[in-house]
């Protein structure tokens, strides 16, 4: 895949997915006032690209968040054969994904100072997803970007990758969605595998899922000396009685925070056995406000990871303590967290 853009050159590639393949770009005008000096762009062949089309619109309702990955708009491009291609230039992250973060630390896990930063940094940028009603569906370390700090010190997380994203409190016969599940296996929800019902919760049991292997440096259902297929994961996920296991050898300090975690958001939060998925449902279809407090002005968002040890705790306290929306149990317990 080819082809330039009016203001932008198209790079080397840096990766593919299943909606299109991501190239570096750059800027023809380095001192513009609508295009960064380097970009990302996702590319598609037009005759395919409805993915990649509802993801840019996605992106368009979600402007406004400094832990969103930002975009700068799209274009239809021209290849060699004559082909049309349509791309979305997006934000470059140039620390790769908080996925290639985890590999590096080759199983021990990144620092409590790094995650504290980074799962504050998603907390956020989960509460504007889902303040402007979507469920973003496959919340993993591969979309999440590293971003370099406005400081210049280290870097800040953002969510990307909104391909898969839904509107969220969907009536309830498009909850339901037969065979199909929207994102990865590895970090579905309960309720996502034996209901296939993908609504706020889901987003928060993959937030957990994603702070746990940031601890660990481990996949969730992942031991050290055992790797699971698909079959056997969702076999484990559906099970009441079963939690991802925490790895000996991880800090104190992360074992106590993910037993607390695993205390908190038992399966049973999640429709297998006391409060119901359903019930979430009516909950938040009787809701008329879906407002998330964000928990720091634009001007103040430039984290560092020197952060003090309460501001991950004061995070995830602002972020879940709106008063106008009758949110349920699962989002309000992150204050217990740290």
């Amino acid at each position: 895949m080819d082809g330039d853009g009016v203001s932008w050159l198209r790079g080397p590639i840096l990766g593919k997915g299943a909606f299109g393949s991501v190239f570096l770009a750059t800027s023809r005008n380095s001192k513009s006032r609508f295009f960064p000096p380097t970009m990302a762009v996702k590319s598609a062949e037009f005759s395919s690209s409805a993915s990649l089309q509802k993801e840019k619109e996605i992106l368009n309702n979600l402007l406004g968040c400094s832990h969103v990955v930002q975009c700068f708009g799209d274009e239809t491009t021209f290849g060699r054969n004559g082909e049309m291609v349509y791309n979305v230039l997006l934000e470059y992250a140039s620390g790769g994904t908080l996925a290639d973060s985890i590999k590096k630390s080759n199983g021990v896990g990144l620092p409590v100072s790094e995650v504290r930063l980074y799962t504050r940094c998603i907390v956020e940028g989960l509460c504007h997803v889902l303040d402007c009603d979507y469920v973003h569906c496959d919340l993993k370390p591969d979309n999440v970007l590293l971003v370099p700090n406005k400081s210049g010190a280290g870097f800040v997380a953002k969510i990307g990758d909104f391909g898969l994203t839904k509107r969220g409190r969907q009536s309830k016969k498009h909850k339901f969605l037969s065979d199909y599940f929207r994102g990865t296996t590895m970090y579905l929800a309960p309720e996502t595998v034996i209901d296939h019902i993908q609504e706020l919760p889901s987003d928060v049991w993959s937030l957990g899922c994603v702070v746990r292997e940031m601890l660990t440096g481990l996949k969730p259902w992942n031991s050290l000396n055992q790797k699971l297929n698909s079959k056997q994961v969702l076999n484990l996920i559906s099970d009441d009685k079963t939690l991802p296991e925490i790895p000996s050898g991880v800090s104190r300090e992360a074992r106590d925070f993910l037993k607390r975690y695993d205390q908190e958001f038992e399966v049973a939060e999640y429709g297998i056995s006391g409060e119901s998925s359903s019930s979430y449902a009516a909950d938040s279809e009787s809701s008329s406000d879906c407002c998330y407090s964000s928990f720091r002005s634009e001007e103040e968002a430039d984290y560092t990871v020197e952060d003090d040890d309460g501001l991950f705790h004061q995070a995830l306290t602002q972020a879940s303590s709106s008063p106008t929306m009758h949110r349920p149990s699962v989002i309000a317990r992150w204050n217990s967290f740290m």
